[in-house]
């Protein structure tokens, strides 16, 4: 669920005019998953640039004073999630923890660095969510403490069906700023991609893969 869309449209054409999202339809990304994609999302470009940085802690602070007022604790999730959740747990002066993809090796062996105490209640913060399992993994990590998740609200979102599903399995709400239909529209109207694109981009989302064949 995007915040507002006003707030999804401004986003996705800041992403786009940095370079955040890159469109290449006829020349695929291959994710670390071994999906051939025809976009590649990448928000940590956001922090390099202080007024698109700063809006978007801002927007992002916002939806967690608006969803989950009642937050003990702002979590980043590793490693895009944590600087972005550091600045909006400074904007919104609530203690910051982050979470990490998996136990550390060593020392005490920690999933979660920073100091988090049972029964608190914890907003996690997340810069990209794609199938959702990596932040769902997250998720779980403060349950195990004995802490409550109020939600997660990330940057933005591909929107597949797959990471709908995921978050309604583990009860828990998702909000973004932007995703990935408000995404190509607002790349439709400033010619950054064409018609053709466009429905290709559509099919993509509906069905992750590659290559994309048009409808008859």
């Amino acid at each position: 669920m995007i915040i507002n869309n006003e707030t999804a449209s401004e986003v996705a054409r800041l992403l786009l005019q940095i370079k955040a999202i890159k469109l290449q339809p006829a020349n695929p990304f291959i994710w670390a998953s071994g999906i051939k994609s025809p976009i590649y999302c990448d928000n940590r470009q956001i922090l390099s640039y202080p007024k698109i940085r700063d809006f978007v802690k801002s927007q992002l602070a916002a939806s967690v004073q608006e969803k989950y007022k009642k937050a003990d604790v702002i979590a980043g999730v590793a490693t895009g999630g944590i600087a972005h959740g550091a600045l909006v747990a400074q904007q919104l002066h609530l203690p910051f923890i982050y979470i990490r993809s998996n136990e550390k090796e060593h020392g005490l062996k920690n999933m979660i660095e920073g100091h988090l105490e049972k029964n608190q209640s914890v907003v996690i913060i997340e810069d990209l969510v794609s199938t959702g399992g990596s932040s769902l993994k997250a998720v779980k990590a403060i349950r195990n403490e004995q802490c409550e998740v109020l939600g997660m609200s990330a940057i933005f979102t591909y929107g597949f069906k797959v990471a709908t599903d995921n978050f309604k399995a583990e009860a828990c709400e998702l909000v973004t700023l932007s995703d990935y239909s408000t995404m190509i529209q607002e790349a439709l109207q400033a010619n950054y991609i064409n018609e053709k694109d466009f429905e290709m981009l559509n099919l993509w989302r509906e069905n992750p893969g590659w290559p994309v064949l048009p409808k008859e």
